[in-house]
């Protein structure tokens, strides 16, 4: 299952400035975090946005879980 998460985010240097995006399309990682932060539904999440399904949320969700737990040393 982390492996099928991992695969719906991607990231292109011609799209988005290069950030983390949903499958390809034009939906930011974090505009979805941002959303889920603010409380927003993820029902409502998936009905503003018809091209996103509930797994690319659950994989938003993941790479933001990843992207924190990346040991950082400090200067």
């Amino acid at each position: 299952m982390t492996s099928d998460l991992k695969q719906r985010i991607s990231f292109n240097p011609r799209q988005c400035g290069g950030q983390a995006c949903i499958r390809g399309l034009r939906i930011r990682v974090a505009d979805i975090l941002e959303m889920l932060a603010q409380g927003v539904e993820q029902s409502e999440i998936l009905a503003d946005f018809p091209d996103l399904e509930a797994a690319d949320i659950l994989a938003c969700l993941h790479f933001a879980a990843k992207r924190a737990a990346i040991a950082r040393l400090a200067a």
